[in-house]
């Protein structure tokens, strides 16, 4: 793996104060996303791997601003959040370090800017007000919205020019899986902080109340509910295994590790059972780095 300083020559980021802003956005990531910034390290090809960081620190940024505070001050952190997003687009320029660094690598790598603007009203109107979903089709309209424009702001930028029609619609069954496999991991959590993410109508077919999931109540329709949404997050990543394929050549490794990541945390997910109500369920240490050292061996020198 060549050096962070190798990577940014490669990449062609050249001027002290463009490196230090790519720099500051992949520390920002390495803190947050430990996982997935190791697998851009060590799998990615690296000119890929600073505009792809920078992506997801200001994916991770939105998501922040979007998920803190009271509904108000959400909306009034996002808004601001949009102007300067906005600003530095158009002008190349902010006082952010985050923002310098995104805003160079969306006019580097010819992202169209309208996947941008599409993330920023989706964190607006679907994810700062999140009260949940009452059926399926709530949750395919906050994918549209919100989870499908936040990856293409992040996974968007592998591609010149923005992603075709054909690979943008791989990245829709790959965040649908996704979407399902975290709100599942993190039940707990979210149930915590009043976040219900499974949808009303599907505690209604299996006879849960929400108080038998903030309760934690294992119960036989509470085990039923949560292996119904198991499979329905299983079907969803089996259609998604041909994501691989419409990436770069150069992020393919990265797309097979973190498609191996997420079925290692839905298996963990469908073993708990009701667990899953009393403790989130994360990667864990020992089998990230198993994935990704195996990874590491395939890929080609």
């Amino acid at each position: 793996m060549p050096s962070w300083r190798t990577t940014l020559t490669g990449a062609g980021i050249s001027g002290p104060r463009l490196r230090d802003d790519y720099t500051h956005a992949a520390r920002r990531v390495l803190r947050r996303e430990p996982a997935p910034y190791l697998a851009l390290r060590l799998l990615a090809a690296p000119p890929l791997v600073p505009a792809l960081a920078a992506g997801l620190a200001f994916m991770n940024l939105v998501d922040d601003v979007a998920e803190t505070g009271t509904p108000q001050q959400r909306a009034a952190g996002l808004a601001a959040l949009s102007g300067r997003v906005e600003a530095a687009l158009e002008s190349g320029d902010s006082p952010d370090p985050l923002l310098r660094a995104y805003a160079h690598a969306v006019d580097s790598r010819g992202l169209p800017r309208h996947w941008v603007s599409r993330f920023l009203r989706g964190a607006a109107t679907a994810e700062a007000g999140f009260d949940g979903f009452a059926a399926e089709e709530d949750f395919q309209a906050y994918l549209d919205a919100y989870a499908w424009p936040g990856v293409l702001v992040f996974t968007g930028l592998q591609y010149r020019g923005g992603p075709d029609p054909e690979q943008a619609a791989g990245w829709r069954r790959f965040v649908d899986a996704a979407q399902r496999v975290d709100f599942l991991a993190d039940l707990r959590e979210d149930l915590a902080d009043g976040r219900l993410c499974i949808p009303r109508a599907r505690l209604e077919e299996h006879s849960v109340t929400r108080a038998d999931l903030e309760q934690a109540r294992d119960t036989p329709a509470v085990r039923a509910l949560l292996a119904a949404e198991c499979r329905r997050a299983r079907t969803a990543l089996d259609a998604a295994h041909g994501i691989g394929g419409l990436a770069e050549p150069g992020l393919r490794p990265v797309v097979a590790t973190m498609t191996e990541l997420m079925a290692h945390q839905l298996t963990a997910v469908e073993r708990a059972g009701a667990a899953a109500l009393r403790r989130d369920i994360g990667y864990g240490m020992a089998a990230p780095l198993r994935i990704l050292v195996r990874a590491a061996r395939r890929r080609p020198a």
